[in-house]
């Protein structure tokens, strides 16, 4: 500890990432990537923006990537704010819009970065317990609060709450704002962007997504949040105040060519559905408890093995997945989708575990 810290320093718990273990063979499914690749015209995009025009600044605005969002989700490009990552624009929200007299609500199993946030900004917070089925239930927010942000689907859970619920929550609980973290929306959750929509968009809805899972751009760090303009009025207040050119050359045209290739999108994310259905079979089969998913992961438990162990076997085979050894989730594996192929190669070594 170095006598130069900030105090605030001292009390930090950092976020831990996912392990990206530097082996030569590996069956990763530990962070959640996509297994396939990106969209070949954003691959296509980025070769011909890598020219000697990275000299130059990138746009501050990134109005021509707003402007691609907004027409893929029928809004006005004022409705939409970027970010280096959807955690970037996550950290703007703790500062700008959740930093309030009353505690910030948020599932007490759910993205680990939400505390985190929390202590850097100086935020109160309260945690609400899952469910019996670690299901997000809604009716324990009803109470006063500063803000309130979840995942939909939740993560590590998987589990998803459909929009109408949301809708319902928005109208309950109009003196704060609810966000809403859409990272694994596009694996069969139902997105609320669509409230957002004409003249009638809720004062108080925010809606944060990533181009790193389903869009398989991971590696160029591209988020964004959409909602009412004066919501994204003050995210754009602390940016300016923070950073004012958060998305470089390439990330903008990269992510505008994947923003604009839906059909690969939609293509690729029926995959990933297929193959967890399929993984979800099989693990039903050796014995496993796995919660309903509609990410691209699946939260799994065998009665009869505990998760660190299971864990620790699986990397010993040079097979990497996630363990949390939080209460009442520390027997469960979260186990990303991969291709048919590490799927296969997973449930064989498990198979043996178990």
């Amino acid at each position: 500890m170095s006598r130069f810290w900030s105090p605030v320093v001292q009390t930090l718990t950092p976020y831990v990432p996912g392990e990206q273990p530097q082996l030569q063979r590996l069956v990763k499914l530990n962070t959640n990537e996509s297994p396939y690749g990106p969209s070949p015209k954003a691959l296509a995009a980025i070769a011909t923006e890598n020219t000697a025009d990275l000299r130059l600044y990138p746009d501050p605005e990134g109005s021509r990537l707003k402007a691609a969002v907004a027409k893929l989700h029928g809004l006005d490009p004022k409705q939409v704010f970027l970010g280096n990552g959807s955690d970037e624009v996550l950290a703007h929200v703790f500062q700008g819009l959740l930093k309030q007299k009353l505690p910030l609500l948020f599932p007490d199993i759910s993205y680990s970065f939400y505390p985190v946030y929390c202590k850097l900004f100086g935020i109160q917070y309260e945690t609400v317990p899952l469910g019996p089925h670690f299901e997000i239930e809604l009716d324990a927010y009803a109470k006063l609060n500063g803000g309130i942000i979840f995942p939909n689907p939740n993560a590590p859970t998987g589990r998803a709450i459909p929009r109408a619920e949301i809708e319902l929550l928005l109208k309950k609980n109009s003196g704060s704002v609810v966000v809403i973290d859409e990272a694994y929306v596009d694996y069969g959750t139902e997105s609320c962007i669509p409230l957002l929509r004409g003249e009638h968009c809720p004062e108080n809805l925010l809606v944060t997504h990533t181009l790193s899972k389903s869009r398989a751009l991971a590696g160029l760090r591209v988020g964004f949040a959409v909602g009412h303009p004066a919501l994204i009025e003050g995210l754009e207040r602390v940016k300016n105040s923070f950073n004012s050119y958060p998305l470089g050359r390439l990330a903008q045209a990269g992510a505008i060519a994947a923003i604009e290739d839906q059909a690969y999108l939609e293509s690729m994310s029926a995959k990933v559905i297929r193959t967890r259905g399929v993984l979800v079979d099989a693990l039903d089969q050796l014995g496993f408890e796995t919660l309903p998913s509609t990410a691209n992961f699946v939260f799994t438990r065998h009665p009869k093995h505990a998760g660190a162990t299971l864990y620790e076997q699986l990397r010993e085979r040079g097979i990497i997945v996630r363990h949390f050894k939080s209460p009442r989730i520390d027997a469960f594996l979260r186990i990303t989708i991969g291709t048919d192929e590490q799927n296969q190669e997973l449930i064989a070594a498990l198979k043996e575990l178990v």
